[in-house]
């Protein structure tokens, strides 16, 4: 069993949690995805954080460039690890 995790970084915290919801739907998911506020260095401003979708992918299964494709409808990417 390996310990692969996807990243995926968004705008905000609406687009987080619509992401979160969706990767179910759309890749078939089962693990509830976690996500984390992530404050720019320096900022104290809500509105100045991105939030992350932290997914675990212990099989490997999950196409980097399809989470990008998928991701890109709100404003995200997936970070290289």
């Amino acid at each position: 069993m390996s310990d692969v995790r996807h990243v995926l970084v968004l705008p905000d915290r609406e687009a987080a949690e619509e992401v979160a919801e969706a990767l179910a739907e759309r890749f078939g998911v089962d693990e509830e995805p976690r996500l984390v506020r992530d404050a720019l260095a320096g900022e104290d401003d809500a509105e100045d954080a991105q939030w992350l979708v932290v997914l675990r992918d212990e099989a490997g299964r999950l196409d980097a460039d399809e989470l990008n494709e998928f991701l890109a409808g709100w404003d995200g990417w997936r970070e290289e690890p």
